[in-house]
Order: structure tokens, then C-alpha cells, then sequence
């Protein structure tokens, strides 16, 4: 069993940065790939970046490529989510998952992760 705790999350004006963080505690951290998800009110879960379990491989939504840079502390079991040139659209509620040495292939998949962390608010204003 693994438990994901996010945080980071809050409130700023567009064009800013906001950098979430996703302990992890339970289990060896460094086996299992890493993604970031968001829900916006009213609309289905989206991938937005993900790590491999070997940290090798890295994968982002068109949307926030060049934007939003994935990265992991295997020694603090932490992975971290650096967001910047935020805009009024990234606005949503951000979850942290994790799969079991999830394929490359898979990263992106909602559907593929086993365990979820509760979310943390990320709000963008105009």
C-alpha cells in the first residue's frame, strides 16, 4: 500500500508559479512511476506529466510542455511538480498517482495507476 499526500497548491495570478510536491509513504517509492493528473469543474480527469519508475522517461501534455517540469527526490520520497507561466485554464484540482513500475507506454493513462493522493487546489487568476 502506498499513500500519496500533495501540496503546494493555492492561489496566483497568471504567469506565476506554484511548485507541488507528492510524499509518498508505505512503500519503496523509487519502483513506481509517477504522474500528475488534473480535474477542472465539470470536466474529466487529464494527464498532465509523468516520470518513469527509473526516472528515465518523462511525458507532458501538449498543454503544459515547455511549461511545467517533473521531478523526483528518491531520498525524501517525494516527486514535484514545478508549474510556471501559469494560466486562468491550468486552474484545477491537481492529483498525484502512482503505478507499479507502470510501463512508459502507460504513463499517460489515467486508468493505469494504482494508488491517488487526494488533490490539492491550484487556482489561476486573470
Amino acid at each position: 500500500q502506498v499513500q500519496l499526500v500533495e501540496s503546494g497548491g493555492g492561489l496566483v495570478q497568471a504567469g506565476g508559479s506554484l511548485r507541488l510536491s507528492c510524499a509518498a509513504s508505505g512503500r519503496t517509492f523509487s519502483s513506481y512511476a509517477m504522474g500528475w493528473f488534473r480535474q477542472a469543474p465539470g470536466k474529466e480527469r487529464e494527464f498532465v506529466a509523468a516520470i518513469s519508475w527509473s526516472g528515465g522517461t518523462t511525458v507532458y501534455a501538449d498543454s503544459v510542455k515547455g511549461r511545467f517540469t517533473i521531478s523526483r527526490d528518491n531520498a525524501k520520497n517525494t516527486r514535484y511538480l514545478q508549474m510556471n507561466s501559469l494560466k486562468p485554464e491550468d486552474t484545477a484540482v491537481y492529483y498525484c498517482a502512482a503505478g507499479l513500475r507502470l510501463s512508459r507506454w502507460y504513463l499517460n493513462r489515467v486508468n493505469e495507476y494504482d494508488y491517488w493522493g487526494q488533490g490539492t487546489q491550484v487556482t489561476v487568476s486573470s
